[in-house]
């Protein structure tokens, strides 16, 4: 009888996940990444710093509930990997992100996309970078949703001391 009620205990848990809900776009994180892409470079105008961020963090917030997000972030991928979600893996993440912010007007930033640990199956990971358009992308701001289950991470590269991220010009950035 136990060992009937711990399967389907199993069962529910793995079917239903810890959900998480999409996160919440305040002020104070809308500041803190306006300041942290105007960083880039002073000649950044502060509303379209402003303006990206706001529509990184919007976005970010959508995608968690397309992807049906649950968290921890390896347990959302096993639920993908399983067939039971269909989207939400770092790079699905990074790529509509890329995708989505590509076709926006921001005429002082460039987007690309990163990688880390590339071919290692259990620890690869993928993110977007956004950099001041023509610099070097040494100087960009990751930009990961998928690290914390769809509360955005963003730091500049240099303070990312989790990963080693390197350009992924091959999955068609710049």
């Amino acid at each position: 009888m136990s060992r009937h009620f711990f399967s389907a205990l199993g069962l529910v848990f793995l079917l239903c996940g810890c959900s998480v809900t999409a996160p919440a776009v305040t002020q104070t994180k809308t500041e803190r990444l306006t300041v942290l892409l105007s960083s880039l470079d002073p000649s950044i105008p502060k509303q379209e710093a402003n303006r990206l961020a706001v529509d990184i963090l919007q976005e970010t917030k959508r995608l968690t509930q397309a992807f049906e997000l649950t968290s921890p972030p390896l347990f959302h991928n096993f639920l993908v990997n399983a067939g039971l979600r269909k989207k939400g893996l770092c790079y699905q993440w990074s790529d509509a992100l890329y995708g989505y912010l590509s076709k926006r007007d921001y005429p002082s930033f460039s987007f690309h996309l990163y990688g880390a640990n590339i071919g290692e199956y259990f620890t690869e990971h993928n993110t977007l970078v956004v950099t001041k358009k023509g610099e070097a992308q040494k100087e960009g701001i990751v930009i990961d949703p998928w690290r914390n289950s769809g509360e955005l991470y963003f730091s500049t590269i240099k303070e990312d001391t989790t990963y080693r991220w390197i350009h992924r010009p091959e999955r068609g950035c710049d």
